[in-house]
């Protein structure tokens, strides 16, 4: 069986909706922390893919999280090799920073439930499945387009919403793997930065009750095709 190796930043921000697809594509999944004592040792090349999920973290903050730079030396070979790699938040930053690109924190935070624009690249590519659908979006941190990469979403507040780079590097700013998940009442915990993005707890409660599921929807659709699609 192939295998799946998840790295999870915060016990909240876990694979979520996008286990089914992962699943459903013949992975064996396995996850690690970055907090588990193991995780400097872990080897990046050898699973099948490596999908790198969300946290509130900013790359840049090495000296917080001394991790950090680890993770990206790792994270960056396994890009040298073209194996299978997915970015979710956080995870799309670290792609980009193991990639050379500039990872900074943006002029507001992006909250709530709102579509992407998809560019005409990205409307032939799995990103498709995303078009016209209101996904969460939950970051105040941006990153620059890598050297080689494509784009292929945008939205009103930040240029840069997901790119790729041939058919097995792919990075997603948004979060289209919630809106079903439990945990997401941990993220509404964080009423602070949920004020500061000009929303409330109230409003994304609504929200993820009206949208979720047809974003979770969406976002296994979108990751059954780039799993259709990567070169193993």
């Amino acid at each position: 069986m192939k295998t799946a190796l998840v790295i999870r930043h915060v016990p909240y921000e876990g694979i979520a909706g996008f286990r089914a697809p992962v699943e459903a594509a013949g992975y064996a999944i396995d996850r690690i922390d970055v907090t588990d004592p193991e995780f400097p040792n872990v080897d990046f090349d050898s699973p099948d893919l490596v999908v790198m999920m969300g946290g509130p973290m900013g790359v840049y903050e090495t000296d917080r999280h001394p991790w950090i730079g680890c993770e990206i030396a790792r994270l960056a070979r396994r890009i040298m090799l073209d194996r299978p790699t997915l970015g979710v938040c956080l995870g799309s930053q670290m792609i980009a920073a193991a990639m050379g690109a500039r990872v900074y924190a943006g002029p507001v935070k992006e909250v709530g439930f709102t579509p992407v624009s998809i560019s005409d690249v990205g409307l032939s590519s799995p990103l498709r499945h995303i078009a016209d659908v209101p996904v969460l979006h939950w970051h105040g941190d941006t990153f620059d387009l890598p050297e080689g990469t494509e784009l292929l979403a945008s939205s009103d507040t930040y240029a840069h919403q997901a790119f790729r780079r041939g058919s097995n590097i792919l990075a997603l700013q948004c979060h289209p793997e919630m809106g079903e998940d439990p945990r997401f009442d941990a993220w509404l915990q964080d009423e602070p930065y949920i004020a500061a993005a000009g929303t409330s707890v109230d409003a994304l409660r609504a929200d993820h009750d009206r949208h979720g599921s047809r974003a979770v929807d969406a976002g296994r659709r979108m990751i059954a095709d780039w799993l259709a699609r990567v070169d193993l």
